[in-house]
């Protein structure tokens, strides 16, 4: 049952990677969680790092196939990414010393807060037109260390942030989840090495085979095997969705996420 879950899990990330600049991150830390519980209070960091591995693969392959002159709105954004990666770097190494309770309330309070900032604040599920304001303007390079930071703390990536930014800033839904995943990539590569090289391996009496470090080799594959064919082909073909049922749907997303990472008990 957890094979055939992961597998299935891997698919929506693939979805959610293309549709929404995700990488995987909000799916596949409730599931590792869920399927690593077992861990107990270690299950959190297990969860985070995995979700940094898929990441860095989802974001790269999907930033590897996306248009040439899609990428070129990056133009301007120099100084964000090796910011990105700094904080990125700061915040997988905090992650690996964290109490897992007050991470995973954390990581709920953080989507929620989000959430209501995209349904609240204006500029998000009704942007500026891209015609009367002269076009989108880039990210500030300052953003990229909090950004960084939180995002791999949590293991979320950074497009929650990334693309409500970029949102504000003019950008489509389209093009804001698209320029998401070269941005996710500079956040999850460092606190991927961060949690390989660094991590400590969970204390529990029986170690399962198939962790390195805190990373679930296992579920990381499979959510993989799922997710990479979606990526090239929904590339490829992408769905035709309208922009503001796009932003519903990625406000949405957000509020399934945080139910999922509510304790049952």
């Amino acid at each position: 049952m957890d094979l055939a879950m992961l597998l299935g899990i891997g698919v929506l990330t693939g979805v959610t990677t293309v549709l929404f600049g995700f990488g995987g991150g909000f799916v596949t830390v409730p599931v590792v969680l869920w399927v690593d519980a077992g861990l107990g209070p270690d299950a959190m960091r297990v969860a985070t790092a995995t979700s940094a591995v898929v990441m860095v693969v989802n974001a790269g392959f999907a930033t590897a196939v996306t248009p040439r002159h899609l990428l070129r709105r990056l133009r301007g954004s120099g100084g964000l990414v090796p910011l990105l990666a700094a904080g990125a770097s700061a915040g997988a190494f905090a992650a690996l010393r964290a109490p897992s309770g007050p991470v995973r309330w954390a990581f709920v309070v953080y989507v929620a807060v989000t959430l209501a900032d995209l349904l609240l604040r204006p500029g998000f599920l009704r942007p500026r037109a891209e015609e009367t304001t002269g076009g989108p303007e880039p990210l500030r390079a300052w953003v990229g260390a909090p950004i960084g930071a939180v995002a791999a703390f949590l293991g979320v990536g950074g497009s929650v942030l990334t693309v409500p930014a970029m949102r504000r800033t003019g950008h489509t839904m389209r093009v804001a989840t698209v320029l998401a995943n070269p941005l996710t990539l500079a956040i999850a590569l460092p606190a991927t090495v961060v949690s390989l090289a660094g991590a400590e391996a969970p204390v529990t009496a029986r170690l399962p085979a198939h962790l390195v470090g805190t990373v679930d080799l296992r579920a990381a594959a499979l959510l993989l095997i799922g997710a990479l064919p979606v990526i090239a082909v929904l590339r490829r073909r992408p769905p035709r969705i309208t922009d503001r049922t796009h932003a519903w749907a990625y406000a949405a997303l957000l509020a399934v996420v945080i139910l999922a990472m509510l304790p049952t008990r």
